[in-house]
């Protein structure tokens, strides 16, 4: 017998160290060669590992949530063939989806298990991917009583679902309530980590200035619904955001300082002559920032079909490190939950960002009467070391000119 080890793998682009967000395997576990074992996340590209050999499990660096330095140890296995050390062999890039996880899952039979693996012992952490984690918190399950079918003991979203269906349902009080005691300790871990030290870092490192302007959308939206209304097979439906992102790269060939970034270790501030647009997604995982590149050199439909493209990527986790950074501006919109006024941070080390609130007709005085609008805010936060106040306005002013007469949105020069 002799043991195999492998590495956490070296992605490049100075990458010192990954987090462990999931491992499909415990000590003592079988394996089987291009088995997964693990997924770390560096920076924002997580990364599944294989296993490049059949054995047994003996020992794992560390759990959900710990930090490994690149080329540390990450897993030993004790293999029957007269094998060595592995330097990160077999290591796939590919961001993970939650059906190849579903897939391996169903498809590993050198990893048996029984059709109902017995519950957690107390005190034991259940076996879950993290969507499944998330699924069991919407759903108001806890998962140590869920009884787990997939390999190594694993709690599959299909096993909370049954779950679901046949679960014992909790004991009522004779008025109909019942007291809830119990509490839920959630490690940050993955993604959510990251969102919050981005945050933090934007948050404490830039001094936020927040510059709110009403912007008439009437013209706009009549055109939208018209451009819609005759597009050709394959355009995308247009929503709001395309034209913003075209007005954008107008109002920044006027006043380029706002498409920056600023390295404010070295004291350095980048301008960039292309506009790489940073759409704020939400997905199932966090909070994430697929990046439109070279949106001046797009027109409205490209820029709405690469958009929906991407944040399709970003929602299924099949989106890549290219695609989820290089942003040199950022837009950020919650749609019809945009509200009236918001606040958003910019994404660090960029010097703006454009947040989009909600569209809602108002009554506008229109000098002789009260007319029916629609009318939008936007919320946009500059660095104020960079962005002076006046600047900033002078951008916002141009950008609603731009989005209140669309005809100007089109024409060149």
């Amino acid at each position: 017998m002799r043991e195999f080890i492998i590495k956490m793998p070296d992605v490049g682009e100075g990458v010192a160290e990954a987090e462990i967000v999931e491992w499909h395997v415990k000590k003592g576990d079988p394996v089987r060669e291009d088995m997964v074992i693990a997924a770390v996340m560096t920076d924002k590209a997580t990364v599944e590992i294989p296993s490049p050999v059949n054995g047994t499990v003996t020992w794992l660096a560390g759990g959900i949530g710990d930090r490994i330095a690149v080329k540390a140890p990450l897993v030993r296995i004790e293999t029957a063939g007269d094998v060595g050390e592995a330097q990160s062999v077999g290591i796939s890039q590919k961001p993970i989806v939650e059906a190849i996880r579903t897939e391996v899952a169903r498809s590993a039979p050198a990893v048996p298990a029984p059709a109902a693996a017995p519950v957690p012992a107390p005190g034991e952490k259940p076996l879950a991917a993290p969507s499944v984690r998330l699924f069991a918190r919407e759903s108001g399950v806890d998962l140590r009583q869920v009884q787990a079918t997939g390999p190594a003991g694993r709690i599959l979203r299909e096993d909370i679902e049954q779950f679901l269906g046949h679960g014992t349902a909790p004991a009522t009080a004779k008025n109909g309530f019942a007291r809830k005691t119990a509490t839920d300790e959630i490690k940050l871990t993955g993604l959510r980590r990251r969102i919050a030290e981005k945050m933090v870092l934007s948050a404490s490192r830039i001094p936020h200035i927040t510059y709110v302007e009403e912007v008439d959308m009437t013209a706009l939206e009549e055109l939208r619904a018209t451009m819609n209304g005759d597009r050709r097979e394959g355009h995308p439906k247009l929503t709001v955001l395309p034209f913003l992102m075209r007005a954008l790269v107008k109002a920044i060939s006027e006043q380029p300082d706002v498409n920056a970034t600023f390295d404010d270790d070295a004291g350095i501030i980048t301008h960039y002559s292309a506009v790489h647009i940073g759409i704020a997604t939400q997905t199932p995982a966090g909070l994430t920032v697929p990046v439109v590149r070279h949106a001046e050199a797009r027109g409205i439909w490209d820029c709405a079909a690469e958009m929906n493209r991407l944040a399709e990527a970003a929602r299924s986790g099949t989106a890549t490190r290219d695609e989820l950074s290089g942003s040199t501006i950022t837009i950020s919109s919650l749609g019809a939950l945009g509200g009236i006024v918001s606040t958003p941070i910019i994404n660090h080390p960029e010097v703006a960002i454009i947040g989009v609130n909600k569209i809602a007709t108002r009554p506008v005085w229109d000098g002789a009467q009260f007319v029916p609008r629609k009318m939008m805010n936007l919320s946009s936060s500059f660095d104020h070391r960079i962005i002076d106040g006046w600047d900033a306005a002078n951008f916002v002013q141009r950008i609603r000119t731009l989005i209140e007469t669309p005809a100007l949105i089109f024409i060149e020069g």
